[in-house]
């Protein structure tokens, strides 16, 4: 099967499904700026996800590192065993007694689990599809089906927005409010409870927040928690999400530098945006004078009464492809600066990319809008 693109044309849910269905075995490579990932196939199932350009931070050795499972130390006298026998470090901390087997497939787990969950943010890039034998211990990590992968990446997709509202940076550190009830308690609340209570998006919890809370103090960032808990990113962001809008957490004023990365990527986002709207108001006032003055008519100075009499003529029709390239073009700023398409053309209004007028002239009825996926839409003129 020759499968190879860019991620622009086919996504990454469309390749794991079309390979999946297929039932192939062999490796998709992607790669995108100085990422490259492998990713293992048996019979259509996901055996493996390799990054050979993982930052050192992301390596297998680190993360025990910055889990506290393993010292500095250790993980030095572990890389200098690897060395002269060649095995694999896994292997060699195992064999050591440095950390128990089981202990070993949970982070390899959870690092199977990172690289492969972390594609569903690429937005370019290439793939290629080889097929032939993949080598993989299935004792390292669980094989996982694509129909798996795709629905908890969706959700993934999905939830970061809500999530992002109440934890923006990694720098964040926070305090306990209160303390969480036992689950016997919590599960009786939750028989007898309805919703009026909750505050926020998410409302429940279980045995992540309870990990959580337990390693929460205030000398501890998001990215601190995110090692120690062995979760991965998402489901402890998710789980600091549920307890900060349950008021069990609050958060404190940070300690230290603000994250780089984090404080790097909203001045980008506040740049684009500001230059977004400033290209959007140039391009368009253009195009509408370039439209009036081509149809030696204004528009604008027209009466009600004398609007309606142009309705269904060329300037009209004209106008209103102005108006759609001019929503098309917030819309845009709006993903820059929010991640993703709003729900509505109202979303537009709120953020004062256009006014209200904007969602309907020059027609009597609004234009037609729907986001069918967080970076995909429809616009269209209202159906006459």
């Amino acid at each position: 099967m020759a499968l190879n693109g860019t991620l622009r044309d086919f996504g990454i849910a469309d390749i794991l499904q079309l390979i999946a269905q297929q039932q192939k075995t062999g490796t998709l490579h992607l790669e995108a700026k100085d990422q490259e990932v492998h990713i293992g196939f048996q019979d259509g199932v996901i055996v493996q996800a390799e990054s050979t350009t993982r930052r050192r931070k992301d390596l297998f050795g680190t993360m025990l590192v910055r889990a506290e499972i393993i010292s500095e130390q250790q993980l030095e006298e572990a890389l200098e065993t690897q060395k002269r026998t060649l095995q694999r470090l896994g292997d060699v901390l195992v064999s050591t007694g440095v950390i128990t087997k089981d202990r070993y497939r949970q982070m390899a787990q959870l690092q199977f689990n990172e690289t492969l969950y972390r594609l569903f943010s690429w937005k370019s890039g290439t793939y290629a599809f080889e097929q032939g034998t993949v080598h993989y211990d299935p004792a390292d990590v669980t094989p996982v089906r694509a129909e798996s992968v795709l629905m908890e990446g969706f959700r993934m997709v999905d939830e970061w927005p809500v999530i992002r509202k109440r934890i923006p940076r990694y720098d964040l550190v926070f305090d306990r409010v209160k303390e969480l009830p036992s689950v016997a308690a919590q599960e009786s609340v939750a028989a007898s409870n309805d919703r009026r209570d909750r505050r926020g998006d998410f409302a429940s919890f279980g045995e992540p927040e309870r990990r959580i809370y337990a390693l929460v103090t205030p000398a501890r960032d998001v990215r601190k928690l995110i090692d120690l808990s062995c979760l991965g990113e998402f489901e402890t962001c998710k789980a600091l999400c549920n307890l900060v809008n349950l008021v069990y957490l609050k958060a404190l004023p940070s300690l230290g530098d603000p994250d780089p990365l984090q404080d790097e990527v909203s001045v980008v986002d506040r740049v684009r945006g500001t230059l977004g709207r400033i290209a959007v108001s140039t391009v368009v006032l253009a195009g509408l004078v370039l439209v009036a003055v081509s149809s030696n008519l204004n528009p604008w100075s027209l009466s009600g009464a004398a609007r309606m009499g142009f309705e269904e003529s060329a300037v009209q029709q004209a106008v209103a492809r102005a108006q759609v390239s001019r929503l098309e073009a917030a819309l845009d700023v709006y993903r820059l600066e929010k991640g993703e398409y709003p729900p509505s053309l109202q979303a537009l209004v709120d953020t004062r990319l256009v006014s209200p007028s904007d969602l309907q002239y020059p027609w009597r009825d609004p234009y037609y809008y729907r986001r069918v996926a967080p970076q995909e839409f429809i616009l269209l003129p209202p159906l006459r």
